[in-house]
């Protein structure tokens, strides 16, 4: 079957957005930064039981997609800040409906698993 010559050029524009905001962190880091400013120990305690070293790459993803900046003080000790972008505060909105149905629909599909997969 031909590959469309169209489709190489201009891949899915959901598929890079959703491979990286869904993964088991990233919403959790952008509703924490929701709040507001957090240094990075702040941000892992806020977050729970996430590694520094997967938050770090976290946040990296984030900054590189732009839901994040980052900002580096020239104090000693050096301290680091992290906030929500223009866009990133703009995903908030979304994001919170996607939150709001899971929450709403979190029943139907509790009972959906139960009844594909039935306990014996």
């Amino acid at each position: 079957m031909a590959k469309n010559p169209a489709a190489l050029t201009h891949p899915c524009p959901i598929r890079g957005v959703l491979d990286r905001l869904g993964d088991q962190w990233s919403l959790l880091v952008l509703l924490e930064l929701g709040e507001g400013t957090m240094r990075f120990n702040e941000l892992g305690r806020e977050v729970g039981d996430i590694s520094k070293q997967m938050l770090s790459r976290t946040l990296k993803r984030l900054e590189q997609d732009g839901f994040v900046q980052r900002t580096l003080y020239a104090e000693v000790p050096p301290r680091v800040e992290y906030c929500l972008t223009e866009l990133g505060r703009s995903f908030l909105v979304p994001m919170n409906a996607l939150i709001d149905w899971a929450s709403e629909n979190r029943p139907l599909i509790d009972e959906a698993r139960r009844q594909a997969d039935p306990q014996p």
